[in-house]
């Protein structure tokens, strides 16, 4: 059972669809990690063109899911409550098999440093327990 379902996402992280790209959020500790579920469907808008005779979910908006996720984990301490998470940069981004529609995509971001606003994570998405992305994405909370 979800622990977070996606109204409640909604609720902490401003991305509505079609560019909302967490369904669940499975597990929570509050400014120290989040991991997430992401159903991918045939029916995906990218899907269209990303690409039609082979259908991949883009890379990028696989780093977009994971950092969604680590926004989470962020702003679900109570100093952010109501703030917004930007990406500050995206490190080490490494890409090691496709996402295919039928995927569920396991979400994971752990904020391995903090600093004022500033917090760091290691992000890593899985598909049936296989490392498929992962990054070291930076986030700065604003207003």
């Amino acid at each position: 059972m979800a622990l977070m379902s996606t109204k409640e996402i909604m609720e902490i992280i401003p991305h509505r669809q079609p560019f909302l790209l967490v369904d669940t959020i499975e597990e929570l500790e509050p400014g120290k990690r989040a991991v997430g579920k992401k159903c991918v469907t045939y029916n995906e808008p990218f899907f269209a063109g990303h690409f039609p005779e082979e259908p991949v979910m883009p890379g990028v908006l696989i780093i977009e899911a994971l950092s969604q996720v680590g926004a989470v984990a962020m702003l679900s301490k109570p100093e952010f409550k109501g703030k917004i998470a930007y990406f500050g940069s995206i490190n080490s981004a490494k890409f090691r098999d496709k996402v295919l529609p039928g995927d569920v995509l396991q979400l994971e971001c752990e904020i391995i440093k903090t600093k004022g606003h500033i917090g760091v994570g290691n992000a890593k998405a899985f598909v049936d327990g296989k490392l498929v992305t992962q990054a070291e994405l930076t986030f700065a909370i604003g207003q």
